[in-house]
């Protein structure tokens, strides 16, 4: 079983007790059905990032770290080189489940580069590095998430209403979540607080989980359809925007779920702060600006039949189906990571996150 004990939440992904498998709560089927899954086979853990079994790039970046892990006890190698070419192999694949979100690449990477580290020690030694490389990268996502909602909570006051789009809270990490966490915080501490929950078409996650998260927590919450967002700014119930992140270009261009940026240029348009809250493993300093952040297209059926009794669309009809698109850095009021907030200009404040973003 993993060693890390210090999670205060249900955690929705970790090592399963016989270490030999990862176990995760599968947010496919959530809100209605609550099912525990353990995936140790290659093309399984490959769909469950694929399938958003597990979705939120914290959250994935910990199920890289125990996927790479469990895969490496498979392994029919006689030799470090030959274990090695199995890690790359592995990371390989695995990297191409979902190309937007950049925790993934980085992590898988860590990995492989524990394994390289550990070489002369063996196999056997090579593994155990990997496992202790697993349970850091959970760890360190857990600090991450306690510090990310301690600034993000100074950035409001007892009485806000938050605007969030997508799921950027517990389910997408390791405990308080990013965006989402500063709430959980606050509810933590008996600071009032309100969520204004987007649904976020096609996949619903603002619905499915986020609304799902906050109220199970007992927070103050509104579901909204996204194409009423504006209306909700116009009449003026809304405090602050406060979204999550899957890559942070060098200049502050930000990918998030499709639907982000509208939700920005409209609270840019109302005067209301709009704040995106990440890791600083988020931040990729080799990505110039968003025209350079891939963003990944996905299956049309998740517009037309996913969620539905019956189809919404003729069969027949060409869709459109992105999962993520950019915000411009002039729309972003400050980027919140674990080490602190990051104002304009935004290539100079992050730059400080540089070095450990790539560590």
């Amino acid at each position: 079983m993993s060693a890390v004990d210090d999670v205060t939440r249900p955690q929705n992904v970790r090592l399963s007790d016989s270490g030999r498998a990862v176990r995760i709560l599968d947010q496919s089927l959530l809100p209605n059905r609550t099912v525990y899954l353990e995936l140790s086979g290659l093309s399984e853990l490959y769909e469950a990032i694929a399938s958003l079994r597990v979705r939120g790039a914290p959250a994935i970046g910990i199920f890289a770290g125990y996927a790479m892990y469990v895969l490496s006890l498979q392994t029919a190698a006689e030799d470090a080189g030959s274990f090695l070419a199995e890690c790359r192999a592995n990371r390989d694949y695995l990297n191409s489940s979902r190309p937007t979100a950049v925790n993934l690449r980085r992590m898988l990477d860590r990995q492989l580069t524990a394994a390289q580290s550990a070489r002369g020690g063996g196999i056997a030694e090579m593994q155990r590095a990997m496992l202790r490389t697993a349970e850091a990268i959970h760890r360190s996502d857990i600090a991450m998430c306690r510090a990310i909602s301690e600034h993000g909570l100074g950035l409001i006051k007892p009485g806000d209403s938050i605007l969030t789009h997508c799921n950027a809270g517990p389910l997408a990490t390791s405990e308080y979540g990013t965006a989402l966490g500063p709430v959980f915080l606050a509810h933590e501490r008996g600071i009032p607080l309100h969520v204004w929950c987007d649904e976020t078409r096609p996949l619903l996650q603002g619905a499915r989980l986020t609304a799902y998260e906050l109220q199970s927590a007992g927070i103050d919450c509104t579901l909204i359809c996204d194409n009423m967002a504006s209306l909700v700014m116009k009449q003026g119930r809304i405090n602050a925007c406060f979204v999550g992140c899957d890559r942070v270009a060098r200049n502050g261009d930000t990918a998030n779920k499709i639907g982000t940026s509208g939700v920005a240029i409209l609270a840019a348009y109302y005067g209301i702060p709009f704040y995106v809250l990440g890791p600083s493993s988020t931040i990729d300093p080799d990505c110039p600006d968003g025209a350079h952040i891939p963003i990944e297209l996905r299956d049309e059926e998740e517009i037309k039949s996913r969620f539905f009794a019956s189809p919404t669309a003729p069969p027949e009809v060409r869709c459109y189906n992105p999962a993520f698109d950019v915000t411009d850095h002039t729309l972003i009021t400050a980027i919140v990571t674990e080490r602190g907030v990051c104002y304009p200009p935004f290539e100079a404040s992050l730059s400080a996150f540089f070095k450990e973003a790539e560590t």
